[in-house]
C-alpha cells in the first residue's frame, strides 16, 4: 500500500513496487505550500472521479494511476472499500491525490502540522 511522507518543504506519494507498475508512474512530490486542502475520507471510492488512463482500475477493489477528466488529473492508489486521504493542490501536474492509507487521520495531523498554515480538514 502507497505512503505519505512529508519533509520539510514536501509530501511525496511513495508507491509500493507493484503500484509503480499497474499505475504506469513513480514516485510523486509536490511542496508543501501548493496543497490547498487535505482530508481524511472514510468512503475513499466516492472520491475516486474520472476516467483511468493509464493505470489499472477494478471498480470497488483496486485502482493505481491517472484520473482524468473535466476537473483536470487525479492520481489515485485506492485498494478495497475503505478509509484514506485525499489532497488538494494548486499548480501540480496533479489537482488531487486519493490515497488509501490505515491512519488516515494521523496522516491529515501530520500534513497540517507539517505545511504550518492553514489547510481546511
Amino acid at each position: 500500500m502507497a505512503r505519505l511522507t512529508t519533509s520539510d518543504s514536501s509530501v511525496t506519494l511513495v508507491l509500493t513496487r507493484t503500484e509503480r507498475l499497474v499505475g504506469f508512474h513513480g514516485n510523486i512530490t509536490a511542496p508543501l505550500t501548493s496543497i490547498t486542502a487535505v482530508r481524511a475520507a472514510d468512503d475513499l471510492w466516492s472520491e475516486v472521479r474520472g476516467m483511468r488512463a493509464p493505470g489499472i482500475g477494478i471498480p470497488g477493489v483496486l485502482v493505481v494511476g491517472s484520473l482524468r477528466g473535466g476537473f483536470g488529473r487525479d492520481f489515485a492508489a485506492v485498494h478495497r472499500p475503505g478509509s484514506g486521504v485525499v489532497l488538494e493542490f494548486d499548480g501540480e501536474p496533479f489537482r488531487r491525490w486519493v490515497v488509501s492509507l490505515e491512519d488516515c487521520h494521523g496522516v491529515v495531523a501530520e500534513l497540517l502540522t507539517a505545511s504550518r498554515r492553514t489547510i481546511r480538514p
